[in-house]
């Protein structure tokens, strides 16, 4: 196997790996945020806010991961072959 023939299984890696990352990231902290608002329901627009800024920051990480991805599949591709 060349390495153009295993290119698509790397970028797919790469893609699921990423997002399984991503989910996970997102769901541990979601539970902290509801275990938390219940102990401290007075702290819930304090909380609020970070959990949104946490959840935006790792979905973004997915995202870049994703078009790194795809741009090395698209810079290694082989238009003659």
């Amino acid at each position: 196997m060349t390495g153009f023939n295993i290119l698509p299984l790397a970028v797919a890696l790469l893609i699921g790996v990423a997002a399984l990352g991503s989910c996970l990231g997102i769901g541990l902290v979601g539970q902290k945020f509801l275990e938390s608002t219940a102990r401290q329901p007075e702290l819930v627009d304090t909380l609020q806010t970070k959990f949104f800024l946490v959840a935006g920051v790792t979905d973004g990480a997915f995202i870049i991961a994703t078009g790194i991805g795809i741009g090395l599949w698209f810079a290694t591709a082989n238009p003659f072959g």
